[in-house]
């Protein structure tokens, strides 16, 4: 049976960090030449059923595909010592926070469409702040559950995390949704390329933490988290397609808001609980990576596809 660590032993290390870099090119490439989503004047016309049908395939390519791809870093990221896994967990805050600023941005924005800023302001704090206490709730219930098992903590905060950018998933496919029920598939098409080079970048951030324990859990929890963190995607695209309303936008996005910040705070306990310095000059620099990047996937690739 082929395992992450019989990959690891017998494929060389540069081959395992170009590796799922080809394969992302290669998907980029096959959607870019092609036109995979059919005609868009057909789906606004179709019944319900085939509509969701097709989302649910587009959430699966734009969604759990790209984050899976992502996971395949393990291999190469487990091969790391403990101070470039925090480093790469430090990255993944920088992802987290850059994610964070986004859905404020959205939570003011969607406020603006919704009659009366205290119906906007309570929908908002009720989604934050309801998100943070149900994710603080499941990562007790998960941390005991591991620990009863015998396992590190790093699984249960690669489980966590993958149930915070889950939250954040949901908002690109009311965004995929929106747009193929209008019959734009050529921006479908797009949007799905950028989300794809944006969600492949998850992967990795999903794994860290897993990436730290001296065993290697079983494949079944990698194909988990992916689905976890991908899925969502699929979720919001069939709510996109069905309604769309200022009240519905706040919630979700303080929902991921919500989600978003609890991980983070996952994220520095598990940092500072290896006895580490949060202000490493390697984990700041790490930091600053993970945000910029996104920043550019945002600001000029996923913009640019958008134009």
């Amino acid at each position: 049976m082929i395992t992450f660590d019989t990959v690891q032993d017998r494929t060389p290390p540069w081959l395992l960090a170009i590796g799922p870099v080809v394969i992302l090119a290669v998907m980029l490439l096959a959607l870019f030449i092609t036109s995979p989503f059919g005609d868009g004047s057909e789906m606004t016309g179709a019944e319900t059923g085939e509509v969701l049908w097709m989302l649910t395939i587009i959430g699966f390519m734009a969604g759990i595909v790209p984050v899976m791809i992502g996971m395949l870093w393990y291999p190469f990221l487990s091969s790391l010592g403990k101070r470039g896994i925090h480093a790469i967990l430090a990255l993944s805050a920088g992802v987290l926070v850059f994610i964070a600023v986004e859905m404020t941005e959205g939570i003011v924005g969607f406020s603006a469409e919704v009659d009366g800023l205290a119906t906007a302001v309570s929908v908002a704090i009720m989604g934050l702040v309801g998100t943070f206490a149900i994710m603080e709730l499941i990562s007790d219930w998960h941390h005991d559950r591991v620990s009863q098992k015998g396992r590190g903590r790093g699984l249960a905060i690669a489980y966590i995390v993958a149930i915070g950018l889950g939250a954040h998933s949901i908002g690109e496919g009311i965004a995929i949704g929106s747009a193929f029920v209008l019959g734009e598939v050529a921006l479908v098409t797009l949007l799905v390329i950028g989300f794809i080079a944006h969600n492949v970048s998850e992967g990795p951030v999903i794994v860290a933490a897993v990436a730290n324990e001296a065993t290697t859990p079983p494949i079944r929890h990698f194909l988990l988290m992916g689905v976890i963190a991908g899925g969502p995607v699929i979720i919001g695209g069939w709510i996109g397609s069905l309604a769309g309303t200022g009240v519905l936008a706040v919630l979700f996005f303080a929902i991921g808001l919500g989600a978003i910040v609890q991980v983070l705070y996952e994220v520095t306990k598990y940092i500072k609980g290896d006895q580490a310095k949060l202000t490493d000059r390697l984990n700041i620099a790490a930091f600053l990576v993970g945000f910029v990047v996104m920043l550019f996937l945002e600001e000029v690739v996923l913009a640019e596809f958008i134009i």
